[in-house]
């Protein structure tokens, strides 16, 4: 089946997300979309799957014009689409999951399980699948869940395949393996479009290749276009991709955690006694699939969880039971991995934003008064240092995008008496001239003696910022080894299988 999007315009009150885009999918291809975080793809697709209803433009399939005016319309056309954040009930068995909303009876109202079954079963044997049509999600790898989705999608004849960020929650392996299952649809007759940023998986496997910024076309390339090639036509400018880097000068300084535990409210071990050492001059890179205990761990360096046995010491101070503006106090700065959430008031001004946490004295309080004036110094020199794109630093940080927007909670971070910097996800969502900048203060901070914690579910990431590689899977730390380590076998790490040697030495 062919797709054809004609003039495509979706707007929010003055943010226009979708700008007269047009798209053209062939039956049997791979179409990437490729933009960054925010440029309107995935809002795109949620037009096409009747999600919101497009303010101008045309679907049409096979030539002939759509009206959506739900999911349940675009599905029963021949449109599926596997989510980056799986739509499935956890508790419900895949067979129950597959006939979700759309259930068929016998007798006297009793749900076709069987039926449900037979087609999870035929389904997987096309396509070589491996899943159970009795187990529960909630018992399933990622991998399988997602594979799940994409039965689900196929269930009901979907022609039309729309892969929406689909490796966001996969180890490489199961990215492979992804990959080689869009082939096979692709081979099927099917007509893809896959959502990315990841200009890696890009080459990977797409047919043809349309780049989307600030919500338009801006233009098309070939699988053969290099990295560098790609970069620039989303950002619009060319952009340095690799992180340039000396081998460690290791201080005596260090961070030294021992037996680290956490328990979350319901009591269940998120972080399972783990230790490790993170010298100065070095980054030591926390990797794994996300949920795996990553975000447990940085909150409790930073004294955000209450449930915490074990030790962390910072130059021979431990951290463990202090608050957190008493570890603000010893030097730690902290890049949260949400930065809307935990990183940032987004009604307050920038400069508001850039002294958050530093308001109980001196430069910025003096007599119990806010020194404004120093205030306005201070932001102005980390705005004009961190090359943060405002019309001033008086207008709200929400009003700002996500690179930039993350280029401020680094100010404020990287501005205070640092002894250790912890990082959680610092380019997720930003652009990649943004992610480029961030790269370079990171490994400027790492070269300034102090020891850097950086977590990241981005593995291409975590090789070029990493000095070791910290893997971790259900809590507990798989292996730390070397930045050069294969990728291959830190997937598998990232699946929870250890590495034959392990070894603490860079």
């Amino acid at each position: 089946m062919k797709l054809e999007l004609r003039g495509i315009t979706k707007r929010f009150g003055a943010l226009v997300a979708n700008d007269h885009i047009d798209l053209v999918v062939e039956p049997g291809e791979i179409h990437c979309l490729l933009g960054e975080n925010g440029a309107g793809k995935s809002t795109l697709m949620n037009v096409l799957y009747g999600l919101y209803d497009a303010d101008e433009g045309q679907i049409l399939l096979d030539d002939e014009v759509q009206s959506f005016d739900g999911p349940g319309d675009a599905m029963a056309a021949g449109i599926g689409m596997v989510h980056q954040h799986f739509m499935l009930v956890p508790v419900f068995s895949v067979a129950e999951n597959v006939m979700l909303g759309h259930e068929s009876t016998r007798g006297a109202g009793v749900l076709d399980l069987a039926g449900a079954r037979r087609t999870v079963r035929e389904t997987a044997d096309r396509f070589g699948f491996h899943v159970d049509p009795d187990a529960l999600v909630e018992d399933l790898p990622v991998g399988v869940q997602q594979r799940v989705e994409i039965i689900k999608a196929l269930s009901r004849d979907a022609q039309v395949l729309v892969f929406d960020e689909p490796t966001a929650v996969l180890t490489p392996q199961e990215t492979d393996e992804l990959m080689a299952i869009m082939r096979q649809l692709r081979d099927d007759g099917a007509a893809i479009v896959f959502i990315t940023h990841k200009l890696r998986e890009v080459r990977a496997v797409a047919d043809r290749i349309t780049v989307v910024r600030h919500g338009k076309v801006v233009g098309e390339a070939a699988p053969t276009a290099t990295d560098a090639e790609l970069a620039s036509l989303m950002v619009g400018r060319a952009v340095e991709l690799t992180v340039h880097k000396e081998a460690p000068q290791h201080r005596d300084n260090a961070l030294e955690v021992a037996g680290l535990t956490v328990a979350n409210a319901d009591g269940q071990v998120v972080v399972d006694d783990i230790s490790f050492t993170v010298r100065g001059g070095e980054v030591l890179v926390v990797a794994g699939v996300q949920g795996n205990g990553q975000t447990e761990l940085t909150e409790a360096l930073l004294g955000l969880q209450e449930d915490v046995a074990g030790s962390v010491r910072l130059d021979d101070r431990e951290l463990v039971g202090r608050s957190v503006r008493q570890i603000l106090s010893a030097g730690v700065g902290f890049v949260p991995e949400d930065r809307n959430t935990d990183g940032l008031v987004g009604e307050f001004s920038i400069a508001e934003n850039l002294i958050l946490d530093r308001t109980d004295g001196p430069p910025f309080v003096r007599a119990g008064s806010l020194q404004l004036a120093r205030r306005d110094e201070f932001a102005q020199e980390k705005v004009d240092e961190f090359d943060v794109r405002t019309q001033g630093i008086g207008l709200p940080v929400g009003g700002l995008s996500g690179g930039n927007q993350q280029k401020v909670v680094l100010a404020r971070e990287m501005s205070r008496d640092l002894r250790l910097l912890v990082a959680a996800q610092p380019t997720r969502g930003v652009d990649v001239g943004s992610i480029e900048f961030i790269h370079q203060r990171i490994i400027e901070t790492r070269d300034q003696g102090l020891p850097v914690i950086v977590v990241s579910t981005e593995l291409d990431e975590a090789v070029a910022l990493g000095d070791r590689i910290m893997v971790m899977y259900r809590g507990k730390v798989v292996g730390i080894v070397p930045a050069t380590t294969p990728r291959d076998v830190l997937g598998l790490m990232m699946a929870g299988v250890a590495p034959e040697s392990e070894g603490e030495a860079a």
